[in-house]
């Protein structure tokens, strides 16, 4: 394989073409071809870096024929040669073509020579860019697998740890020795817990939008009887107010991972001894967006914390004990789905996290209007 840049030469005058490859050989490997036919055949089948074409030849013009090479092999970069009547030519090319630049005829062996070399630092920049993108996308699609089997591979045995865990707590009567099993429960718990962390870590951070219809009330319902049998609620009054009267369209993933972490954060930062512990969920939705508001009466972030809470791994105050990704996540969700997030809190008063969110069928519909 040649390291000489590649150029395709197509004029239907053989002595223009003996000259242009005669001019340019030593520097730039040149193919030519007499007709726009020829060329097509040649683009499709061998490796072409840039493309260089007179307009007016017989049978495909030169507008025509880049038109039809960007169906077949739309990689090259096209030149064009054009007379000084050619205006017309030009502006089609430009609509039509998607040429790079146009030279006069006749051409200048030093401006073809410029030419060449910068329309080709072009072509090799895309082309880096898209195997780039084409080795981005392969790992996206392994790391979603890989995602999916470390869930799988770490909760099956933990959950065959926890099964055994209680069936010894059943059949033990010392002491001593069920609270080495409620250590190995706790720790498993936590591992778990962690684990679910990890997958809202990455569906809010790294798996593209999948619209869906949305009704509150039901993913709410559905989330407070998981919150039921993860935890004690029983000391907690839990609050809900949905308003919403028609169909709202967003990425039910995303919703639960707010949804979750918000919960998860007004829960555990409560006041330990406050005898009205309170959590208040409000939802107003209507067909272009949604207002989700989290309050709770808990313990607060300080002040010197507030500014910091939605930044990775930072912890909201300091009896945290938390992973300091909740907020995080949240944050990655909700700017996701194109909203925005507001965050209020006093020490030993409370915290009120509110949220806006676009509905994402109009934001699809935006972004087709404007391609």
């Amino acid at each position: 394989m040649t390291n000489k840049i590649i150029v395709l030469y197509i004029d239907d005058e053989d002595n223009n073409l003996n000259s242009f490859k005669a001019s340019l050989r030593r520097e730039f490997k040149v193919v030519t071809a007499l007709t726009a036919e020829e060329g097509l055949t040649i683009a499709a089948s061998e490796e072409i870096h840039v493309v260089i074409a007179d307009q007016r030849m017989p049978g495909l013009s030169g507008v025509e024929f880049f038109e039809k090479l960007m169906k077949i092999n739309p990689d090259p970069i096209r030149i064009l040669l054009t007379g000084y009547s050619d205006i017309a030519s030009v502006i089609d090319a430009i609509n039509k073509g998607e040429v790079y630049r146009f030279i006069d005829k006749p051409w200048n062996i030093d401006q073809v020579t410029v030419a060449i070399r910068n329309a080709a630092e072009i072509y090799f920049t895309r082309k880096d860019l898209k195997d780039k993108n084409e080795r981005l996308q392969k790992i996206h699609s392994e790391m979603n697998q890989f995602v999916y089997s470390l869930s799988h591979e770490l909760r099956g045995p933990l959950m065959s740890i926890s099964s055994v865990s209680n069936l010894a707590k059943m059949e033990s009567k010392d002491r001593s020795v069920m609270e080495y099993f409620e250590m190995i429960d706790s720790a498993t718990d936590k591992l778990d817990d962690y684990i679910y962390k990890i997958m809202d870590f990455y569906r809010a951070t790294k798996i593209e939008n999948k619209t869906t219809e949305i009704w509150f009330n039901e993913i709410v319902t559905e989330q407070l009887d998981s919150f039921k049998k993860k935890w004690n609620l029983d000391g907690i009054d839990v609050v809900v107010n949905v308003n919403q009267s028609s169909s709202f369209f967003s990425d039910d993933s995303k919703l639960k991972v707010i949804l979750n972490h918000l919960f998860s954060n007004a829960y555990n930062y409560q006041i330990e001894n406050n005898p009205n512990k309170t959590i208040w969920i409000s939802i107003a939705c209507d067909d272009d967006s949604v207002r989700l508001v989290f309050e709770d009466n808990g313990i607060g972030i300080e002040k010197d914390f507030l500014g910091e809470v939605f930044n990775l791994f930072q912890r909201a105050t300091q009896k945290s004990v938390g992973s300091g990704l909740g907020l995080y996540m949240v944050k990655e969700s909700v700017t996701q789905l194109g909203g925005k997030i507001n965050i209020e809190s006093i020490v030993n008063q409370g915290t009120k996290v509110t949220i806006f969110l676009p509905s994402l069928a109009i934001v699809e519909n935006e972004n087709q209007a404007a391609d």
